[in-house]
């Protein structure tokens, strides 16, 4: 082997930390769409209401979002190979926990637990991947990766659709199982060891803005069983928003914030944050009652279902890499907003059409404008994002975006089937079509919202290391940008 071989190719850690890495982000983002066109099947088999079905979803993408952060300053202080197995472990044992979960409490129950796992795991990925590949091919392998976790977006409705409907909706959960027992001594054997010396945990930070989402997010699920005017929900509100004000007290307060309040005050990292978080909130409402819908009132399998949501979900793999190559010539802010746009005129577009008798050649249309919408967010807003601030916060300003997103993605769920179980039900197709067109139109606000928001961003991005943690403590290493 010549020179240039060994400096245009992976060498074997490197090619082991990609492998790892990249099966391990694929099953924690998988699972964030893998249920919803299972849902049907749930709830059948197990029963529960609607705010079960929410729980079902937000249970995992809460624990998710508020521990991100706190699970990469735990790898970052005791060992990031080392927590990277700890969280596998705990989201391998409860993904077997959902499959033999004999109730919908008991798999809420496994889903939160699965977060908890996600969350120390997936912050530790970029780390231990770029700590593993040579400076010089982490362009290439950071795109690999980022391909891959697309790629788990993309097939979540039809691989959670296939599996649920040719063995059982269990298999959505079992399927983790044999690949995280496989991922455990590989991991212990083929990944090196690393720390951050000085880094600190913020405890309080954690339980504050914990409690306060969890608080505002049962009082949505419950609001409309309970009455928006009961005990609980009025509680879950109050106390919610209370908890999540303290957070933001702390973030200015606190020498060493998980989440620094300082950064917002950048006018640019405070529109790419909230853009993502009413993007997510849009998008995140939007499948989870759509997917239903392809079931429940268009009769579809949930196969079928699955697959004619690629067109949506999947249309990312082809168009972001242009939307990036747009993006560098004409600047991360028009590609994100444009993005956004569609994306809104995409659901909008669906409310109109949508009706109990409504053919899939309708439906595409929107479904592919969103797809279209979806790529030319995602393609320039990591880099949009870095842009925004300096070097030292770039560690805590990838882990934000990611909880806000994650943090959306579960509002989303609660704000829209608040609004469908007010306006609809389950009772027939038609009162299931009533409750979703009034939830697709708050969800397309919400993303005309985040179009908005984009405008905020600069006109042109500067070009950015990439983060390679986001750990509180962590300092990300400059390297090369993945476009």
């Amino acid at each position: 082997m010549n020179a240039h071989d060994t400096d245009t190719k992976l060498r074997g850690p490197a090619v082991w930390a990609l492998v790892l890495t990249g099966v391990a982000s694929f099953m924690a983002a998988l699972d964030n769409l893998v249920v919803t066109t299972a849902l049907p099947a749930i709830r059948e088999d197990l029963g529960g209401r609607l705010e079960d079905l929410e729980w079902t979803v937000n249970a995992y993408t809460l624990t998710f979002a508020v521990l991100l952060m706190f699970g990469a300053a735990l790898g970052d202080r005791f060992g990031r190979r080392r927590l990277f197995i700890a969280g596998l472990a705990v989201f391998t044992g409860a993904s077997a926990a959902a499959a033999l979960s004999p109730g919908i409490d008991a798999l809420i129950a496994a889903r939160a637990v699965q977060g908890v796992g996600a969350a120390i795991m997936m912050p530790l990925t970029l780390t231990l991947l770029t700590a593993a590949v040579p400076a010089a091919r982490r362009g290439m392998a950071l795109g690999i990766y980022g391909a891959v976790t697309g790629l788990a977006v993309a097939s979540g409705p039809l691989i959670g659709g296939s599996l649920t409907e040719h063995i059982s909706w269990q298999w959505i959960f079992w399927l983790n199982v044999p690949i995280g027992l496989a991922l455990i001594p590989l991991a212990r054997l083929r990944l090196a060891e690393s720390t951050a010396p000085g880094a600190r945990l913020d405890i309080p930070g954690t339980l504050l803005i914990s409690g306060g989402l969890f608080g505002i997010v049962y009082a949505l699920v419950n609001a409309n069983s309970e009455g928006w005017t009961s005990a609980p929900v009025l509680t879950g509100l109050i106390v919610g928003a209370a908890l999540v004000g303290g957070f933001i007290r702390h973030g200015f307060t606190n020498a060493n914030p998980m989440l620094p309040m300082r950064l917002f005050q950048n006018r640019g990292f405070l529109g790419i944050n909230v853009a993502s978080l009413l993007m997510f909130l849009g998008m995140f409402g939007s499948i989870f009652l759509l997917s239903q819908f392809l079931q429940g009132v268009a009769g579809y399998s949930p196969t079928e279902a699955g697959l004619r949501m690629l067109p949506w979900t999947g249309m990312p793999m082809v168009v972001a890499p242009l939307a990036g190559i747009l993006s560098d010539r004409i600047g991360g802010r028009p590609v994100v907003a444009a993005g956004l746009a569609f994306q809104a005129l995409g659901l909008g577009w669906f409310a109109a059409v949508l009706s109990t008798d409504v053919s899939y050649v309708a439906q595409l249309p929107p479904l592919i404008l969103s797809g279209i919408g979806m790529a030319l967010y995602f393609a320039p807003a990591a880099n949009v994002l870095m842009s925004t601030v300096a070097p030292a916060d770039q560690g805590r300003a990838s882990g934000t975006n990611n909880a806000l997103r994650e943090v959306g993605g579960a509002l989303g769920v609660a704000v829209l089937a608040s609004v469908f179980s007010a306006q609809g039900g389950y009772e027939s197709p038609q009162a299931f079509t009533d409750g979703t067109i009034p939830a697709l139109w708050i969800g397309a606000g919400a993303v005309a919202l985040a179009a908005c928001f984009a405008l905020l961003l600069p006109r042109r991005a500067k070009s950015a290391p990439v983060p390679v943690a986001v750990g509180a403590g962590a300092t990300p290493e400059k390297v090369p940008a993945a476009r």
